[in-house]
């Protein structure tokens, strides 16, 4: 049976890998890496008039500091909006793909804003969002809330690479990591599937038997890559 590596943190591991199973193919979860909250104390939103997420991380680390769920809210892509709601905001938009996609959801509204839109975000941020909505004319602020850490594998899960058929990447941090791996452990028959150009991009020199990308940033377009994989096999 296909063997299909999911290398996102927990817990979107686990809803992956069920998707993952739901194909017929077998997934093994292996997290590349795994997220820490940097902070419980109180978010300060004095002047904040809505929230830009970048990832479903943000929303879980933002809304562990903070009870407000009133404020209006921007998902970068549809993962993250059930993120929000399932964490209680009631408003919320998805771009339906990346950052870029993101700032041109938020900036039709910029004449509506009473304030700062807040980014809260990751110590490695993949983009600049605030930046790239100061270039559209949107005052906005970031505040750091959690930070990746590559994850150690366990030695059964590293005996297990070279039998390995496809990788899921979700992040550019996650792809880094597999790159920097395979440098110690080439796995040549390994194909890579990743949720955007930025995610293959870390995979170029990585050697492996090929690294595709999803038409669209979203889970569903990079589980159709699986199962178009899964028909042609």
């Amino acid at each position: 049976m296909t063997l299909v590596w999911v290398t996102r943190a927990l817990p979107g591991a686990e809803r992956t890998a069920e998707r993952v199973e739901a194909l017929g193919l077998r997934a093994v979860i292996a997290p590349l890496i795994q997220v820490r909250m940097l902070s419980a104390d109180p978010i300060d939103l004095t002047g904040v008039a809505a929230l830009a997420f970048t990832s479903a991380n943000g929303v879980a680390a933002f809304a562990e500091r903070t009870f407000e769920r009133s404020l209006s809210v921007f998902a970068v892509g549809d993962a993250t909006e059930a993120a929000a709601r399932a964490a209680g905001f009631s408003s919320v938009r998805s771009a339906g793909g990346d950052v870029a996609a993101l700032v041109e959801a938020i900036a039709p509204f910029k004449g509506e804003f009473k304030g700062v839109v807040l980014h809260p975000a990751a110590a490695q941020p993949a983009g600049d969002l605030v930046a790239a909505l100061a270039s559209r004319g949107v005052e906005a602020r970031a505040i750091t809330v959690y930070e990746t850490r590559p994850a150690k594998l366990r030695p059964d899960i590293l005996a297990m690479i070279p039998r390995m058929d496809v990788a899921l990447l979700h992040s550019p941090r996650a792809a880094g990591v597999l790159a920097r791996l395979l440098r110690r452990r080439p796995a040549a028959g390994l194909i890579a599937l990743c949720l955007s150009p930025a995610v293959a991009a870390s995979l170029a020199a990585a050697g492996l038997a090929r690294v595709q990308a999803a038409p669209l940033p979203s889970e569903e377009a990079l589980l159709h890559l699986l199962s178009d994989l899964r028909g042609g096999a």
